[in-house]
């Protein structure tokens, strides 16, 4: 979705289109393939100038399938975001010499005659999902040693009563009542 800069007034618009989720799918794909975007994302925005810099205020929501981190089955992902971010031209940048800072997260720039909406969606949708995928946040997840879905059922396996990785700290432990 492209804006003519020429069509941005001082008074506030709204635009609510669905964003195709391709280009967003494409770019999911290139990592650990455990999310994909089902149907396109639903945008709503008000759009403004304030002096020579335009803002972007909207929600972006939508629906994905993903990949439980801890259990490795599938579910629904709802994704629902606000975001705002605030376009300056590029040339008045470069004018100023200034280098952007972690403050300026919601600042961004704009060349040329349009701007390109699609890139700011498609980038605060990225922005909005989680770093770990999770089906629920008190998923048991897998067991380490038969692999069973613990959510499901308990799996059977005898609980070890001195896990091997936790050896070298309870020879620690030993050693150090020892001395005293």
């Amino acid at each position: 979705m492209r804006i003519p800069v020429e069509h941005i007034e001082a008074a506030p618009k709204t635009l609510a289109y669905a964003e195709t989720v391709d280009a967003l799918n494409q770019q999911l794909e290139a990592g650990p393939h455990d999310l994909l975007l089902r149907a396109p994302l639903t945008v709503a925005l008000t759009y403004y100038r304030a002096g020579l810099d335009v803002v972007f205020e909207g929600s972006i929501t939508g629906a994905g399938e993903a990949v439980c981190a801890r259990c490795a089955e599938g579910f629904e992902l709802p994704l629902a975001t606000r975001f705002r971010v605030v376009l300056s031209p590029r040339v008045v940048m470069e004018q100023d010499n200034r280098e952007l800072t972690c403050d300026d997260l919601g600042f961004g720039f704009y060349e040329g005659d349009e701007i390109d909406v699609t890139n700011l969606v498609h980038e605060h949708a990225l922005l909005a999902l989680p770093t770990r995928l999770l089906c629920a946040d008190a998923c048991r997840g897998l067991c380490p040693r038969c692999g069973a879905n613990l959510n499901t059922a308990a799996c059977g396996c005898a609980e070890e009563v001195n896990p091997p990785r936790l050896a070298v700290l309870r020879d620690l432990l030993q050693a150090r009542r020892g001395k005293s």
